[in-house]
């Protein structure tokens, strides 16, 4: 991807940001914006943030939906185990939250991050969709970070 490529995504200022939890984690109880440390997951973090969204929310598998100042421990849990969130408890936490209403919504992850994430939101723009593989992942996710989406 030259830095000339765009993405041809059709959304304005997003309400709110999905990204995925990350297998690399601290080793010690930790902010949920500070815990996952693996390269994939700060890719989206940078990439969600440079959305600008009103809201970011960092999809666990282990404890669902948090917040970045959620202080949460480090665990083993991936995505797809037969201990992960469901999306049933994902979108209970979101009633409670009040955000299933929210819309634009971006998932950033994948396809089991996005499907999670549609079950709630089924309107959710995924602009990694379509990319073959993790190269293609990150190189999309630097594009989104440097503001090349139409």
């Amino acid at each position: 991807m030259t830095p000339n490529d765009r993405i041809d995504l059709d959304f304005s200022k997003p309400e709110l940001v999905v990204i995925p939890c990350g297998s690399r984690k601290l080793d010690h109880p930790a902010r949920a914006a500070d815990l996952y440390i693996g390269s994939y997951h700060r890719a989206c973090r940078k990439a969600a943030d440079a959305l600008r969204p009103d809201r970011l929310l960092i999809l666990s598998a282990r404890y669902g939906l948090l917040d970045l100042d959620d202080v949460v421990e480090p665990y083993d849990t991936p995505h797809g185990a037969t201990d992960a969130v469901a999306s049933q408890l994902i979108l209970e936490q979101a009633t409670l939250r009040d955000i299933v209403r929210l819309d634009p919504v971006v998932a950033l992850g994948s396809a089991r991050h996005v499907g999670l994430v549609r079950s709630v939101w089924p309107h959710a723009l995924t602009p990694l969709a379509g990319t073959r593989g993790m190269g293609e992942q990150m190189a999309r996710l630097a594009a989104l970070r440097e503001g090349h989406v139409n």
